[in-house]
């Protein structure tokens, strides 16, 4: 019964998990105005401060977040060959 226990407590820790980290790793050099004109469509940031976010990868830019607006995001920015994680 122990085993169980622990295996159960294991899936709930797995169930709570609702908020996700969108974690910018890398992308292309030649990408990197359209990277950053998605980041700042998915963080409503300022030009300026989406470029620092864009320039300091591996960066998070959404914290925090649904898995399903990490999972939205995080197609824009591999759809234009960015390297994300979702956390």
């Amino acid at each position: 019964p122990a085993a169980g226990a622990a295996g159960g407590e294991a899936a709930a820790e797995v169930e709570e998990k609702t908020e996700f980290d969108l974690v910018l790793e890398a992308f292309p050099a030649d990408k990197k105005i359209a990277v950053l004109k998605a980041v700042r469509e998915i963080t409503g940031l300022g030009l300026k401060e989406a470029k620092e976010v864009v320039e300091s990868a591996p960066k998070a830019i959404k914290e925090g977040a649904s898995k399903a607006d990490c999972e939205e995001a995080q197609k824009k920015l591999v759809d234009l060959g960015a390297t994300v994680a979702l956390k």
